[in-house]
């Protein structure tokens, strides 16, 4: 029996750069049963121009902008718990699989996606200029890069991965509940996926399975005489990711090494805007903002993009 399958693209001001990707998503080579844009308050006209030019699009309409995570949130309310759809395939607005993607990802996990116990599947995004993977990654205690041995297996089984482009099954969905809108940006995947590996379900990634993402403004840059990509974010974003991550550390999964992780990578993330960054007195003071909020528990959009954004 072939699965229902739908897509989700939380869209905030993407009526330039959404038909790219929704233009691939209806050919894709193994047909979706629904494709769903969650249009985050948008101000330039996103709605209208998806019922406009592509009219089999189902348009959840939000009227503020909820953020990737309360988009999100929304899109998986209607696709799993009201239309029941069996698998919903997550993205970004600027997100871009290939035609054969979804093909490609159920054949592969032909065999794995009958175990019930696996809550995820999702593919390696790839930034698109650099040809520069984003694996996935483990937890324990803090985040940490797979060993090479494992990032070359075909299918491989990670405990966080990026929302844009995973899958996730409807039980899974029933049985952990909705992500968290009042993260509003940023980590709220990598919190989601927590709660499902506290729940004993599996996430897994394949390999092969590449698709085009974005992670901020990323460039190569030169350290310890490797090259890396690192990733300029605005100020506004550089809140959420110390703000969430702060408070995952301390408040949700509260040890001495989550403790010591989240300021590490604060500390380390700091360092590298004031040696790659632009906005670095905003960067900053917002990443202080963030960790403070973060300790203290407060939650929701304490800090909106611009309206352009």
């Amino acid at each position: 029996m072939n699965p229902s399958i739908a897509s989700i693209t939380t869209a905030y001001n993407a009526a330039r750069i959404l038909p790219r990707q929704i233009d691939v998503l209806l050919r894709q080579s193994r047909p979706l049963q629904e494709i769903i844009v969650v249009d985050n308050g948008s101000t330039d006209g996103t709605a209208a121009m998806v019922r406009e030019r592509y009219p089999q699009v189902t348009v959840l309409r939000l009227s503020t902008n909820a953020g990737a995570a309360g988009g999100w949130a929304a899109g998986l309310r209607y696709a799993a718990l009201e239309r029941r759809h069996d698998w919903i395939w997550n993205f970004d607005d600027d997100s871009v699989p290939g035609e054969s993607t979804l093909e490609k990802m159920l054949s592969a996990g032909s065999q794995i996606t009958e175990d019930k116990t696996l809550g995820m599947l999702a593919p390696l995004p790839v930034h698109e200029a650099t040809g520069t993977a984003y694996p996935p990654l483990l937890w324990r205690d803090g985040l940490v890069r797979p060993a090479s041995e494992i990032l070359q297996k075909p299918i491989w089984f990670a405990d966080v991965v990026i929302a844009s482009g995973c899958m996730v099954r409807r039980e899974a969905v029933e049985a952990v509940g909705l992500p968290r809108a009042d993260f509003f940006m940023d980590f709220f995947d990598f919190e989601y996926c927590l709660r499902m590996r506290a729940r004993n379900y599996k996430i897994a990634v394949i390999t092969k399975c590449e698709f085009s993402h974005e992670l901020g403004d990323a460039k190569i840059i030169r350290v310890g005489g490797r090259h890396h990509i690192w990733s300029q974010h605005a100020p506004w974003r550089e809140y959420y990711m110390s703000r969430n991550l702060t408070y995952s550390c301390f408040r949700l999964f509260p040890t001495a090494k989550t403790k010591r992780f989240a300021a590490l990578q604060l500390f380390r993330h700091a360092g590298a805007i004031v040696l790659f960054g632009a906005k670095r007195t905003a960067c900053l003071g917002k990443i202080f903002q963030g960790a403070v909020d973060g300790w203290r528990g407060r939650l929701g959009p304490r800090c909106l993009p611009p309206l352009e954004a």
